[in-house]
């Protein structure tokens, strides 16, 4: 049944696949924009001023939450880890706290997270059950979550999708990469042994998708495919697909030099299995980075 939901984040990488899907199935979508709305499916809202037109998410019965200032779109510095923290912590507890103030609240609150969660895992496999890592992108992601605590508190159901590295080439950190090596000039990261645990960009909304319509799912889920492989096999799968060779190597001193702190997310090892997602039945179209990558290409 057609239902009315309200995005956040709606002109990112997700936000845009996510928007197109549900209005392909016949969902009127409401879309919040930081001016002035200017549409019929738009709706203002600031989170630097913690506002939002509520009157505009009346009827809505889904919601799902996506801004945030992009992890790898400038380096690092003390300003940026702040606005990285505001746009998701302020971001959230106003998305929350609007909705907690509705008549008629929406059933769900799908938000947007990270698997930074977990921080470095190394070569440990880790699941929802694990507790939070340690250092800057951990802490943030504990701020994050629990801003949505006025929703929850309202009782609408809420989901958080700890969202992995996107394979997509319209964005994201794949979409940086993809040039490089169609140029031949990619290459593994570091000593290449780090996990990266991605996810297609097919299999991500059809997980927010499946956030959204199962009424049994809250809490935290890991939007990760089940096989979680290496840098080094990440820079194999690449080439192959695009037919060209990977001998070049970036080492550790200069990817820090360049990213500054990102230089640590791209360096850690983030081994992070979907456990609840499985669990709740959700079943990947592109479960292995060949077929992930070769998604993208398609």
């Amino acid at each position: 049944m057609p239902m009315r939901i309200a995005v956040t984040g709606s002109t990112g990488l997700i936000g845009t696949a996510l928007v197109r899907s549900l209005r392909s199935d016949g969902h009127e979508v409401v879309r919040l924009v930081r001016r002035p709305a200017q549409a019929g499916d738009e709706v203002e809202w600031d989170p630097r001023r913690q506002y939002v037109d509520v009157a505009g998410l009346v009827g809505c019965e889904g919601f799902v939450h996506l801004a945030g200032a992009g992890i790898g779109e400038r380096r690092w510095n003390d300003a940026y880890r702040k606005e990285l923290r505001d746009s998701r912590v302020l971001g959230t507890a106003t998305v929350a706290e609007a909705l907690a103030t509705l008549d008629v609240p929406p059933r769900v609150l799908v938000c947007g997270s990270a698997m930074g969660y977990y921080g470095d895992t190394g070569d440990r496999a880790v699941d929802e059950s694990a507790p939070p890592g340690e250092g800057f992108l951990p802490n943030m992601v504990v701020e994050w979550e629990g801003a949505a605590a006025p929703a929850q508190e309202a009782g609408i159901r809420t989901a958080f999708a700890r969202t992995g590295l996107v394979v997509s080439r319209k964005g994201g950190a794949w979409g940086r990469m993809f040039p490089l090596f169609k140029a031949g000039l990619g290459g593994r990261l570091g000593n290449g042994r780090q996990y990266w645990s991605f996810i297609s960009l097919h299999d991500e909304i059809a997980a927010l998708r499946h956030l959204l319509d199962t009424e049994s799912l809250s809490g935290p889920f890991n939007l990760t495919a089940p096989d979680p492989v290496t840098n080094r096999e990440v820079t194999a799968a690449m080439g192959r697909a695009l037919h060209r060779p990977t001998v070049f190597a970036v080492p550790a001193p200069a990817l820090r030099i360049v990213l500054g702190g990102l230089a640590g997310d791209v360096l850690s090892s983030a081994r992070v299995l979907p456990k609840r997602l499985l669990e709740s039945g959700f079943s990947f179209a592109f479960p292995g980075i060949d077929e992930a990558i070769g998604a993208a290409l398609r």
